[in-house]
């Protein structure tokens, strides 16, 4: 369909609308890890080292890649003595171990809402506690929550792998997850959990991070009243991923995610009145606008913000850069 030409449904023009969620795009974790690596380039210079992707969003990597970052899977890729950042999702103390022996300057980007469920393992275990972890085999931030406590920790990836959970006394089992999970699919299963292990204890608070619920609270309500939803966000992106999941079962009649405007599909829009459009936590917000824009010059000018919460925190930056960044600025 060329651009300003409507899309048609029942074979007359019509002019679409899109419902534009909100909260969307960028946590305040997101914001924290991103800033670090722009601050470090900036008061160390290049090449700073990242180990993994700061935040999982293909459009911000390579933006940092142009700046100067350099990121690597393993630390074994830094040369010694190099500066690295640790990522957003957080590592086991084996990475810290690891860097420290090979001497490396670290800034630890991890998440404050990580940390906390790091420090939850790291207590429950010294509990003797078996833990239960929710979450999703191979994600970062998995391996590194189960890296704090490995000999205590058992990996339920959803509902189904309950059965499998294997414990030494039934009364004493803690549940965590990982924090960019479906909200829904999480308390099922931990139902799953509570049937089998009546006295489940739970964390003092919710593991699933603020920015991740609102952001599914938010899709709901949109995903009612739109045919399509689009989420921009990339595909390693657990909670993009999840929110595509949830527009399906809040009602909306089609969901896809792409990391941008030149991945939608326009045959996506046939038969289309309304789309429902929001963002994984680490897209920023130039790839929503781009895709507004998109969507616009196919038939669909009317956007209308759909708000159901406002944020407002923000995390401090990580304790090594800012002593560096007070250090430069008093001298």
């Amino acid at each position: 369909m060329p651009p300003g030409v409507a899309h048609t449904m029942g074979g007359m023009a019509a002019e679409g609308r899109v419902l534009l969620a909100a909260p969307r795009g960028y946590c305040a974790g997101v914001d924290r890890a991103v800033v670090t690596v722009e601050k470090a380039l900036e008061h160390y210079g290049s090449p700073v080292y990242v180990r993994k992707q700061i935040v999982h969003n293909k459009h911000v990597v390579e933006q940092l890649e142009q700046r100067g970052a350099i990121f690597v899977e393993e630390l074994g890729e830094v040369p010694e003595g190099a500066l690295v950042v640790f990522s957003a999702h957080g590592v086991s103390p084996m990475v810290h171990d690891e860097a420290a022996k090979r001497e490396l300057r670290t800034i630890d980007a991890t998440c404050p809402l990580v940390t906390k469920v790091h420090n939850e393992a790291r207590r429950f275990a010294r509990d003797d506690l078996d833990i239960v972890l929710i979450g999703h085999d191979g994600h970062e931030e998995v391996e590194g929550t189960a890296g704090e406590a490995p000999d205590h920790v058992q990996l339920v990836e959803g509902p189904d792998d309950v059965d499998k959970v294997q414990v030494r006394d039934p009364s004493r089992v803690v549940w965590l997850s990982q924090t960019t999970l479906s909200v829904d699919e999480t308390y099922e299963t931990v139902e799953r959990l509570r049937q089998r292990f009546p006295d489940l204890i739970s964390p003092p608070s919710d593991d699933i991070c603020y920015a991740t619920q609102n952001r599914q609270v938010a899709v709901k309500e949109i995903a009612a009243e739109s045919e399509l939803v689009i989420v921009v966000g990339s595909a390693n992106s657990s909670n993009s991923v999840r929110l595509v999941e949830v527009a399906l079962d809040a009602g909306a009649d089609a969901a896809y995610r792409v990391d941008n405007a030149g991945e939608i599909d326009e045959a996506w829009l046939d038969g289309v009145q309304t789309v429902g459009l929001t963002s994984g936590a680490s897209v920023p917000e130039d790839l929503v606008t781009e895709v507004v824009d998109w969507l616009a010059q196919r038939g669909f000018p009317t956007v209308e913000e759909h708000r159901t919460t406002e944020e407002s925190l923000m995390f401090s930056l990580p304790r090594e850069l800012r002593r560096d960044l007070k250090s430069s600025a008093s001298t």
